[in-house]
């Protein structure tokens, strides 16, 4: 039996024509956008049980859409989640007995012609970890002139695996604002889309574009932006998780193709 509670939560929903049509221009803003880049990085970061292989974050699939889009021979994806990437070391506040910050010096240089070969990775974790990814990323990054990272919000943040991904990018960071060095990511594109149920989904986008600017990467517009399906941060029901499945597909997977 339907609850009155659930039905009045879900007339909040935004299901309507103009709801779905606002999100799909800012869709197809950045696929515009990208059609003008030569290589773009795609990095996933939202996270399923191995074994449910039909059950597809909407983050990944939204990329791999774009990726279909544009063409893997342009677009290159990383589901982050599958790679083994240890955390953060916290290298930029260790004691003076360790040097203090000492994230991204040329001491930490990963010196491997095949995982580093701009010779920019240079990442503690990934000397002391030997069995790291985080090459992975970076190798295709710096071969990059766009990144767009896509994400989950969960609790009202950006989910794990984005947040260990982005923590362990700091000597990217650190090697200009502490060390003095140049921007090495200061041509490069950077975007984040995330996608959210009901809560705090624009304001972690909004943080997010800070913290890549921190970074050094350049931050069109036309990379940022979130999907949310509703604002009542209250509707946890059913009926809201299972209809914002078929609202994303209308909005993201279905319309573009007609479009085209």
């Amino acid at each position: 039996m339907i609850k009155l509670t659930d039905l009045l939560l879900e007339a909040q929903m935004p299901s309507s024509e103009q709801d779905m049509d606002f999100y799909a221009k800012k869709y197809k803003k950045t696929i515009d956008y990208l059609r003008n880049k030569n290589k773009v990085l795609l990095l996933t970061t939202s996270n399923r049980w191995s074994q449910h292989k039909e059950d597809v974050p909407k983050s990944n699939q939204l990329a791999t859409k774009i990726q279909d889009l544009l063409g893997k021979e342009k677009v290159t994806l990383i589901d982050t989640t599958k790679l083994n990437i240890f955390p953060c070391e916290g290298n930029v506040s260790s004691n003076r007995e360790f040097g203090g910050n000492h994230c991204g010096t040329a001491k930490a240089l990963l010196k491997d012609k095949e995982k580093n070969p701009s010779g920019y990775h240079r990442c503690w974790a990934s000397i002391n970890e030997k069995n790291d990814e985080l090459w992975k990323i970076s190798k295709e990054l710096f071969e990059s002139d766009t990144v767009l990272f896509f994400a989950s919000i969960r609790w009202g943040q950006a989910n794990g695996y984005y947040q260990k991904l982005i923590e362990r990018l700091t000597w990217i960071e650190n090697r200009h604002s502490n060390l003095g060095e140049k921007n090495i990511v200061k041509d490069i594109d950077a975007g984040f889309i995330a996608t959210g149920q009901n809560w705090n989904g624009k304001d972690v986008t909004e943080t997010q574009k800070e913290v890549l600017q921190f970074f050094g990467f350049k931050t069109p517009n036309e990379l940022f932006w979130n999907w949310q399906f509703t604002d009542n941060t209250l509707d946890e029901t059913t009926r809201s998780y299972n209809k914002a499945i078929t609202v994303f597909d209308k909005t993201f997977l279905k319309p573009y193709d007609k479009a085209e």
